[in-house]
């Protein structure tokens, strides 16, 4: 019984330090996006994430794809990324993303998986690995399901990061990100969609959990 006792005591200190250790952010993307010849498009998008200390980072991004065939759709997209430090001091840094997208579609189901590598070169100054800026593959795979006669279009995504870097942290999945959203069926030129995200490094449980909600409008031309 003791030792159930001293079991308990520690599981709710543990979930208790979690919690307090939780961040929260608020992240916006605006986008404007236009053909450049048949079956490839252009955009750029300025994004926003906004945490506990006001704008945490800020980042212009450009980029192109292809569509190679109904079901494969390959891109490449330059980010200038503006991101705070620890010390509150703001660090550029310059990154490449290789995507290759794959869809297929079933009736009013769609899924779709994302394989991207993301290449950093930066002045961040930071040697805490960081997968959202730093070298890492990434596979997301995403479902979606378009409702007949409702507005919102609901989807469903996870997305884990790998650090192939060498070194200690390095060969090995460095985080999960799990989101649950939609999209505004507008029937126009504009596209309005919302999520709710959770991201968990998988060998820092002393970080807890970002939590994040997204905010997306996007113009086509």
């Amino acid at each position: 019984m003791r030792w159930k006792a001293i079991f308990f005591i520690l599981f709710l200190g543990n979930t208790s330090l979690a919690q307090q250790n939780d961040t929260y952010m608020l992240w916006t993307t605006v986008a404007v996006e236009g053909d450049v010849v048949k079956k490839s498009d252009w955009f750029f998008e300025l994004n926003s994430r906004f945490g506990g200390s006001g704008l945490e980072t800020f980042f212009p991004q450009v980029g192109i794809d292809y569509k190679v065939t109904k079901w494969f759709k390959p891109s490449l997209e330059y980010r200038f990324v503006i991101d705070k430090n620890q010390y509150g001091n703001y660090k550029v840094a310059n990154r490449l993303n290789f995507n290759a997208k794959f869809k297929e579609e079933f009736d009013r189901l769609s899924l779709e998986c994302r394989v991207r590598y993301q290449y950093a070169f930066d002045n961040r100054s930071s040697f805490d690995y960081d997968a959202d800026f730093d070298q890492a593959f990434r596979f997301k795979p995403e479902i979606e399901y378009d409702i007949n006669d409702f507005i919102l279009t609901p989807k469903v995504s996870t997305e884990f990061f790998y650090n192939p870097s060498l070194g200690e942290e390095g060969r090995r999945f460095d985080k999960m990100r799990f989101a649950i959203g939609a999209s505004f069926d507008l029937n126009n030129d504009h596209d309005i969609s919302f999520k709710y995200q959770l991201d968990k490094r998988f060998h820092d449980y002393s970080r807890g959990v970002r939590h994040v909600l997204a905010l997306s409008y996007q113009y086509s031309l």
